[in-house]
């Protein structure tokens, strides 16, 4: 589990020449940690008399946030898994035109899957640019930085989540379900870019 290595172990993996972790999982690890510095900005703010007016809303995100960090923490290893799951379909055996079908089908339906997989994290990740711009707005003013390098993860996760879904498009032959997503990838790749800016816009130093 990829998850629960420690983080220097995490990163040696990463560099080293196995496939996994790979883009995919840290798109995700990077929108887990988005979600970590929203629930860490949420939580400085809560307790604090100068802003005992939004101290309730504070603690709506942290849970909020709390929640999505540990389903984001899991996309890192469900990122890997699609990927393997593909790597897996290759290697079906390809001696007969049945076996080659068969073989041909669980590619593209793998495929399809390890495409899907960061598209949810990347959606993941723009939803939460809403708690992010709330904490960055209303939360401690000591942390504001914090709630701004949040927004840059969340925008970095949503973008590099994008580029993997769209290097698993590229081989998918379902021609409907290529231009559905790739629909839904043009949008958020232009709406995150706009809502990061807006986010960054209201910090103020």
């Amino acid at each position: 589990m990829l998850a629960s290595m420690g983080l220097k172990e995490f990163l040696e993996k990463t560099a080293s020449n196995d496939p996994v972790p790979g883009g995919g999982s840290i798109a995700a690890m990077s929108a887990a940690t988005a979600a970590a510095l929203t629930e860490m900005v949420a939580n400085l703010t809560v307790g604090k008399k100068k802003y005992v007016e939004v101290e309730e809303e504070m603690k709506v995100i942290a849970e909020k946030a709390s929640n999505l960090r540990e389903k984001l923490i899991n996309d890192i290893d469900r990122d890997a898994d699609s990927f393997n799951l593909v790597m897996d379909a290759f290697k079906l055996p390809k001696e007969t035109d049945e076996e080659k079908a068969d073989r041909s089908s669980a590619i593209q339906e793998a495929t399809k899957k390890a495409a899907l997989v960061p598209l949810e994290v990347a959606k993941e990740a723009f939803g939460m640019m809403e708690i992010i711009e709330t904490v960055v707005v209303k939360g401690n003013a000591n942390a504001v930085t914090d709630g701004a390098v949040a927004a840059m993860m969340a925008r970095t996760a949503v973008l590099s989540a994008l580029y993997n879904v769209k290097i698993n498009l590229s081989s998918i032959k379902d021609e409907t379900f290529v231009a559905e997503v790739s629909q839904q990838v043009k949008q958020l790749e232009e709406e995150v870019i706009v809502k990061e800016k807006g986010i960054l816009g209201k910090v103020e130093l």
